[in-house]
């Protein structure tokens, strides 16, 4: 990691010895293993730490006491359902909500429904629920709303404040900030947005002061992102301080400090977007922080309850903390933490209300991530957990970010993870190509796959094609009708960067990823026939018409539109830029693998990219159509089998099972 700037060192950190790490290879089951915790928070006193906890099929929050972790209590929720975000909403009290784990590629699926319970497990409630309720629980009732939280009102015990989204039409959502007590559920309306599909943003008084809308409707593409943003009056009537579609900018709200500071982020619809504070009055931007190649990707936050925010954080490689509050005595704090550990990024993960205990997360890409608990008082940092205790970093790879022109003059960013152990020439190499295209990206960090196969010898090459997110709208933009063209053209570039720069053996390559990842996999050694020697393709889209008809995107008007600027409008396009129209041009071995209950991309996509090859007289090796799992597989079995696979398929082509290939 990059050191962090405009900020001096001066703080040493004592940190406590770590547990001695055991001296077994790492298994593929290892790897696959869920970790130990997904989030973690401490209550506002110090007293307990909350977390969330894997349980195979569920998520439960747990609570353990700060000074030894023994477990306090434990709370699992019925019918299979896991707990998603929680919140301390006092020093005795959490809130969280609950979801369904459906694939590895999905968000967990919001089941809308709320609950609030204490520390030690008493006073469970219901806060918001669906379906027919007792006259007495009929207050927690919702229909066609769905809640999200704003602020647990550090100075209340009682009340937070949350958005409830409710339908209006068949394309917008409307807003309302509600306040809910926790103990009662009750709810009391504050606001409601001033149009469709708005987020709520509070002042320091935590009111609602900014409404963020947006619109993907376009005239021209059909689909596009527009953004309006709106301003209370003292009266509660909205004025309009920002639109996109006639000031050419687009500007995200993001909250205020305690001071009134108003954060912001502005954009020219080209270039990654500055960091800023915003007057509210006139709508007058000052920017304080924006990277020429970069979006802004996280946030340095102060913990002593004053809202600020101290620093940005950048991925075009590795990630690079640039301080915009360096005065703050949090912002000096960090930097000293950060210099405490090298090599890893730190965060403040979460904090007491005083701010004397702190919560630090630190991670690196052999480092899968660690928890401390930092005193201010004694000016030690305590070990607390490892999210995945079984990893040993020593044994894992190292991930090197790289960049190169492609073939039209655009600067494209990647990782390259090199074995444990190599001299990093002349690898056997994965190129892993990630799923969106739109949005999605590839970052530096710890990665399941990439150590999976970097502890099989291979190195592992992740690019961030054109229309990967992180790199400015333009940048995104770049991916529309250029899914078989432009973006593998990006993919082929890299990979033979990474072959003329010695990494990679030109003669040991293979592909794979997983959602547009495995279109990519199918598609690439379509357009260069020469470059790839496998290619395994994971919960992919092949044809656009079953996207078109049978995928989950297709049955709303935004994704339909957003469809037809991906794919072309006429059939020729679509076509055009579908895998299994090239079924008789793929002449190398394939393995694919899809969930049997994937809607983001149906199995049948695989099934008829398997009956394109067979036809065309290159049947698939194998294929897995995975029962129980969806758009990526979950269960810990399930994986091993796809990696064990897999690795096995890679081995056969490019590995210490394959034949000897001519001049080798």
């Amino acid at each position: 990691m990059k050191p962090v700037t405009s900020a001096t060192s001066w703080l040493f950190v004592a940190i406590c010895a770590l547990p001695a790490q055991g001296a077994l290879a790492q298994s593929i089951a290892d790897f696959v293993k869920h970790p130990t915790y997904s989030s973690a928070q401490i209550s506002p006193a110090g007293t307990y730490l909350a977390m969330r906890v894997d349980r195979g099929e569920q998520d439960v929050l747990t609570v353990l006491r700060t000074d030894d972790l023994k477990i306090v209590a434990v709370n699992q929720l019925p019918d299979k359902k896991s707990v998603g975000s929680f919140y301390w909403t006092s020093p005795e009290r959490l809130m969280f909500s609950a979801v369904r784990k459906i694939g590895s590629f999905e968000r967990p699926v919001g089941t809308g429904e709320w609950f609030a319970v204490n520390a030690d497990g008493t006073q469970p409630r219901t806060l918001i629920e669906y379906g027919t309720q007792n006259v007495t629980q009929r207050s927690k009732q919702v229909d066609g709303q769905f809640f999200s939280l704003l602020d647990t009102l550090p100075g209340d015990d009682t009340n937070v404040m949350m958005t409830a989204m409710y339908q209006r039409s068949s394309t917008g959502a409307g807003s309302e900030v509600v306040m809910v007590d926790t103990v009662s559920g009750r709810r009391k309306s504050l606001g409601r947005a001033p149009r469709e599909n708005c987020s709520m943003v509070l002042d320091h008084e935590k009111q609602p002061a900014f409404a963020v809308c947006y619109s993907d409707k376009d005239d021209e593409a059909g689909y596009d992102m527009h953004s309006e943003v709106y301003a209370r009056e003292a009266d509660g009537k909205w004025s309009q301080i920002s639109s996109s579609k006639s000031d050419g900018s687009r500007l995200r709200v993001l909250g205020s400090a305690a001071n009134g500071d108003i954060y912001a982020l502005r954009d020219d619809g080209r270039k990654p977007a500055a960091f800023g504070t915003l007057d509210a009055r006139s709508g007058t931007f000052k920017e304080l922080f924006q990277d020429p190649i970069s979006e802004v990707s996280g946030y340095i936050r102060s913990v002593d309850g004053s809202d600020r925010i101290l620093g940005v954080v950048t991925e075009a490689g590795e990630p690079e903390i640039s301080l915009v509050d360096s005065v703050h005595p949090d912002a000096k704090l960090y930097a000293s933490l950060a210099a405490a550990f090298p090599d890893q990024v730190v965060d403040f993960s979460s904090a007491t209300k005083d701010g004397q205990l702190i919560v630090v997360s630190t991670y690196s890409d052999r480092n899968p991530g660690e928890l401390y608990l930092y005193d201010r008082k004694t000016n030690q940092a305590r070990f607390l957990m490892k999210n995945r205790p079984w990893i040993d970093p020593d044994k894992m790879g190292t991930m090197r970010p790289i960049s190169f022109t492609a073939r039209d003059g655009r600067l494209i960013h990647g990782y390259l993870t090199i074995p444990k152990g190599s001299n990093g020439k002349n690898l056997p190499l994965i190129v892993n190509v990630h799923g969106g295209p739109m949005g999605p990206r590839d970052n530096w960090g710890y990665g399941t796959e990439p150590q999976i196969f970097a502890s099989r010898g291979y190195a592992t090459l992740q690019i961030n094609y054109r229309g990967s997110g992180g790199f400015g709208k333009e940048f995104q933009d770049q991916a529309y009708g250029q899914w078989a063209q432009g973006i593998m053209n990006d993919i082929i570039d890299g990979t033979r960067h990474v072959i003329a720069q010695g990494q990679a053996d030109k003669d040991r390559v293979c592909v794979y990823g997983g959602s547009f990842g495995g279109y990519a996999s199918l598609m690439a050694p379509a357009r260069d026939a020469d470059l790839f020697k496998c290619a395994f393709g994971y919960v992919g889209l092949y044809d656009a018409q079953i996207q078109l008809s049978k995928s989950d995107t297709s049955r709303s008007e935004s994704g339909r539109r957003y469809l037809l600027r991906s794919f072309g409008r006429t059939r020729a396009e679509q076509d055009a830029m579908s895998p299994v129209t090239y079924a008789n041009q793929i002449k190398l071995p394939v393995y694919l693998a899809a969930g049997a209950r994937d809607e983001r991309c149906p199995p049948e996509h695989t099934e008829a990219m398997a009956k394109a090859l067979t036809a065309a007289g290159n049947a698939p090796e194998g294929m897995i159509i995975q029962s129980g799992e969806a758009h990526g597989f979950y269960k810990e079995e399930n994986n091993e089998r796809l990696y064990t696979e897999m690795l096995a398929f890679f081995d056969r082509h490019i590995g210490s099972g394959a034949t000897a290939q001519p001049g080798r």
